[in-house]
Parts: C-alpha cells; structure tokens; sequence
C-alpha cells in the first residue's frame, strides 16, 4: 500500500427529515444564495423545505443549472454572488449542482481568469467561499470530496479540478429526496457510483486489502439493490443504502494509497461534451471495451474481481476475464443503460471526431501506467462500437 494523507472535513447529516438541520448549519447572519438544477427541486416540494428550515436568513435563488453543469451559466451565478454581497452557497440537487457550486465558490472569490481554475486543474484555487449541500440525487459522490467537473460550451471542453478548499462544510441525505427521480436517473446514478469504485480498485495489486474489500463491498451491494431500486421504486431502505454507497465510492476513502486509473471517465467527458450523452451512459460503453483491450495489464485485478464480486472461479485467466466483463456489461443492461456506441448512434465518424478532441485536450496517456495513448483509446472506442 502506498503512503498518503487523508482529509475530509466534510459534516454529513443523513436520515428522513434532515433538512430541519440548516437552520442549525447555516449561520444566522448568512446571506445565502440556493443553487438548483431545473424545476424538481421546486415541483417536488425541496426547495420550500429548505427555504423554511433557513428562517429568516437572506436567500437568494438562482437555478437552472445543466445536468452536465456550464461555465457560461455558472459565471452568471458568480456575478450574482458579486453583486447581492452573498457570503453562503447552498447547493439543492445532485452531483451536477454540487459539482457547479463547487466552481462558484471558488469563481467568485479568484483573482485572476476563473477559466483557469480548470486549467490548472485547481492549482491555483488559493481559497473558496463556504457552501453546503442537500442532496437530492446520489451519484457522483460530490457531497463529500473536493472535485468537480464543468463544461465550457464554447470549447466543447469538459474539465475536472480538484482542490481542498471546496470540500462541502456540510452534506445532507435525505433518502426519502430520491423517491421521486425518474428511471433514468436511478440507473445513472447506480451505474456511476460502480464505475467511480472501479476506477480505483481495478488497477493492479498494491497489498491493500481493506481498500480492496471495501471497494469489492460496495460494488456487490450496488450489485444487489440497483435493480430493485428499478422494481421497488418506494423502497426507502433500498434508497438509503445506495446513497450512502454512491457517497462512500467517491468519498477518498477507498482510493487512498492504492493506484487509480480514470481513463474511462476521461474519455467519457469528451463524449459527454461532444453529443451530450448522460455522463454515466458514456462511461457505461466504454468500461467493457476498456477492460477488455487492457486484460494483460489488469489481469490480476480482473480475477479477483471477477473471483469476489461476480464468483467466477473456473476456467482458464482469459475465460474468466470474458466472463467478468460479460458480467459487467450484462449488469449495465440490467440498469438499462445501453453499452454500446451504436446505441447511441455514434459510427466511426464519430471515433474520429472524438480522437481530435482528446488530443486537443491533451488525454494522449491515460490510466495508471499511462498507457491509453490516443491509438490505444481509438482501439477502445471501436472495440465498444
């Protein structure tokens, strides 16, 4: 196991009813600005909790935040920070939302060209005003870790930063949030939180076993409640626990002092920029052809793996491997979500469209040894054709 240092500041308050808990976790004299997706958070009713449990706070609202969240709509939330003199964010909807308040916070306070923020990768992020967040769609696991990813619509660029000043003060779970999300975004958000597990835990062996069993754990209890989150869509229980599973898959606990790859989500982005494809989607059709071209250098991981969380012991290293990202993929399906670019009408054409956008952006040595160059990525996308 690797040496490494971990922090993670970040108050979760989970359970029904836990929303009451903002007038305790916001302070009295805030002027806070809510920040929300499209008309859910107000149709479902959220949104007048929230604003009843600030009390007699200032509140100022802006939403409209894309499900794939864009600079040029978040910077309007920066000059509303500016000019309303808000000194509290509050985050009201899923990983989306998080992930833009997170550039907000940081946006609004940067001395220089917020853009660089994402090109920096959040190296120059010096500090961040204090937010927190009521999470309504569990996924990407942002509630508590100091990522986020946005898209600049003018480039058809999505990029990540990372940075220890945007790390949530606070996070509340209310399960009962989740009753009412469409299908869709159930799958999604099942089939997200096992690719984040995966990016972490299928590398190769460092002698980690607690971050190995805790990542093989939370993949099987993804195994086992995602599709009755499909057929039992009132089951509160089952709710619950994966949202506790799709915090903990991106909460820097499993990750620690293991190697981590992120080639799938890398080039997913591009997708995502490109044709707008549901993030979770996009990397649901490349993971299989990803492990598939990369078995040798996997192999280990892709046995014990395919040994613990799908129970496939028998064969030789290459029958089980096909079995175990079968497996994989037969589970993505069971999620409906499609695996293939075809499914979402994408053709070689599209290969080539997308190959000019991870040069540009500079993704030519992806994963953990660095070697998803721009032709093995080629080979990855027209294996997952």
């Amino acid at each position: 196991m690797y040496s490494f240092d971990y922090y993670n500041p970040t108050h979760i308050s989970f359970g029904e009813g836990k929303i009451t808990e903002l007038d305790k976790l916001v302070p009295v004299t805030a002027k806070v600005l809510v920040l929300f997706g499209g008309n859910s958070a107000r149709s479902t009713g959220t949104l007048d909790e929230v604003k009843a449990a600030l009390g007699e706070r200032n509140i100022v609202e802006f939403g409209g935040i894309e499900a794939n969240p864009t600079y040029e709509t978040l910077m309007q939330a920066v000059a509303i920070v500016k000019e309303e003199n808000i000194d509290f964010l509050l985050a009201v909807g899923g990983g989306s939302v998080i992930d833009g308040t997170k550039f907000v916070a940081a946006a609004a306070v940067f001395a220089g060209d917020p853009w660089d923020i994402l090109l920096s990768w959040g190296a120059k992020v010096t500090t961040a005003m204090p937010f927190g967040t009521v999470l309504t769609l569990p996924a990407t696991g942002s509630e508590m870790n100091s990522a986020s990813v946005i898209t600049r619509k003018e480039f058809q660029a999505k990029l990540s930063f990372m940075s220890n000043h945007v790390f949530p003060q606070f996070s509340i779970l209310d399960p009962t949030k989740t009753l009412t999300l469409p299908e869709r975004q159930v799958s999604n958000g099942v089939v997200d939180a096992f690719i984040h597990i995966t990016e972490q835990y299928l590398t190769f062996p460092v002698n980690a076993p607690v971050q190995d069993r805790f990542a093989e754990g939370l993949l099987q209890t993804l195994v086992e409640l995602g599709p009755l989150a499909l057929s039992q869509p009132d089951n509160v229980e089952v709710r619950a626990n994966l949202m506790w599973v799709a915090t903990m898959a991106l909460s820097g606990v499993i990750g620690k002092g293991v190697p981590h790859d992120w080639a799938t989500h890398m080039i997913g982005h591009e997708l995502t920029a490109l044709y707008d494809i549901d993030h979770a989607r996009t990397i649901a059709m490349l993971l299989p052809g990803m492990l598939d071209i990369r078995r040798e250098s996997k192999q280990d991981k892709l046995l014990q793996y395919g040994a613990r969380v799908w129970g496939i012991t028998q064969g030789t290293n290459d029958e089980r491997i096909d079995a175990t990202i079968e497996k994989t993929r037969e589970f993505f399906e069971t999620m409906k979500i499609k695996t293939r670019l075809s499914d979402y009408q994408l053709t070689k054409t599209h290969i080539d469209e997308i190959m000019i956008q991870l040069e540009r952006h500079g993704m030519t040595a992806l994963g953990e040894h660095q070697e998803v160059d721009l032709a093995m990525s080629r080979q990855i996308l027209e294996r997952n054709l």
